[in-house]
């Protein structure tokens, strides 16, 4: 299955355009001598980082990007016009890597960032280039070299400050409208969200942090089970993890506690770095417990999990408890941003697939 964010494309440089092989030929002009001008250098290929998108969903249908051509060159020492570079806008997060050898190339992450993937050919030279006081006509041009051409695999790591862990009708996609202005899609059956969501909060003047929502786990996405662990690098780059807790799920056979060490346990297969990252627990759906239940309930949650973490209640449904969280974590954001930045969790090769 592919999903937007992923995508894998060709790039092909511009050619340099040839050489000229001309010589000056005019009325009672004798012994002209070669004027046969330089080619173009062909365009380059170049991704340029856009704050404006958020996925890689308009690569699935253009697959080939080629840039201009050089022109060859002409008479009369007349330059063949170099071809345009082609710039590739793409998502703030979006890593580049070589298909065929797995060599990461880089990453944009600031707005207007240009990276270099495909270099143009380089122009052919004239006869005029060659001719000296021993060869006055030189019949020698050279041409122009091809561009390189690449197969590239795109990647986005989405840029978020915090991000959303839980099983699937957890209530992420619920937490995100109820705190944001994003709009993912909420229903009652598991997996309605197919592809990680961004949102904004606003706390105060000037004081913002962004939410990643990703596509719920179950126990075993690891080997594949639901959608697998393919969207967890998308949390790579958060500082603080929100892992949200249906208290009130549709079996009433379902343990919370369970279901909380299971998300945990497919953290560390994925990433023991990821797995330390700080990590706040969000019981969801508090309305739906009786309210002189609903502290014995949170007690035994935190006592089984031998929790000693931050602990936030909320009904996401209705907003209870949400303005207290996000201001909690606006003022821990703006704690951490001060401390130098942590080291980027490393993947390794079946984990980047």
């Amino acid at each position: 299955m592919k999903f937007v964010d992923e995508a894998t494309i060709r790039v092909e440089a511009g050619k340099g355009g040839n050489g000229a092989l001309s010589f000056r030929r005019e009325k009672f002009v004798p012994l002209g001598g070669p004027d046969g001008g330089d080619g173009g250098n062909g365009g380059s290929v170049y991704f340029v980082g856009c704050d404006d998108l958020n996925t890689l969903a308009d690569f699935r249908h253009t697959r080939v990007f080629r840039a201009e051509s050089g022109q060859k060159g002409m008479g009369k020492d007349c330059t063949g016009r170099s071809g345009e570079d082609l710039p590739i806008p793409v998502p703030l997060g979006t890593r580049i890597t070589d298909a065929g050898t797995g060599e990461i190339i880089g990453e944009l992450t600031r707005d207007g960032e240009r990276l270099l993937v495909a270099r143009g050919g380089k122009k052919g030279l004239g006869n005029t280039r060659f001719k000296s006081s021993v060869n006055r006509a030189p019949r020698k041009t050279t041409l122009g070299t091809p561009g390189e051409v690449r197969e590239l695999a795109l990647e986005l790591q989405v840029l978020a400050d915090v991000g959303l862990l839980g099983l699937p009708n957890a209530g992420k996609s619920t937490f995100l409208r109820a705190v944001s202005d994003a709009r993912p899609k909420v229903a009652d059956y598991p997996f309605t969200t197919l592809y990680p969501h961004l949102g904004v909060v606003r706390v105060g003047e000037h004081r913002s942090f962004v939410v990643a929502d990703i596509p719920g786990l179950i126990e075993g996405a690891a080997e594949g089970a639901g959608l697998g662990i393919q969207f967890l690098r998308h949390l790579a780059r958060t500082r603080i993890l929100l892992h949200l807790v249906d208290m009130a799920p549709y079996d009433p056979g379902a343990d919370p506690a369970a279901g909380v060490r299971a998300i945990e346990a497919e953290l560390r297969k994925f990433s023991p770095e990821l797995a330390a990252r700080e990590r706040w627990l969000v019981l969801n759906k508090m309305d739906l417990i009786p309210a002189d239940e609903r502290a014995p309930c949170v007690t035994a949650l935190i006592k089984a999990l031998a929790w000693n973490g931050p602990v936030y209640r909320i009904s996401a449904i209705d907003g209870e408890g949400c303005k207290e969280l996000t201001t909690a974590l606006m003022r821990r954001l703006e704690e951490l941003k001060k401390q130098p930045e942590e080291t980027e969790p490393q993947m390794n090769a079946d984990e980047r697939r």
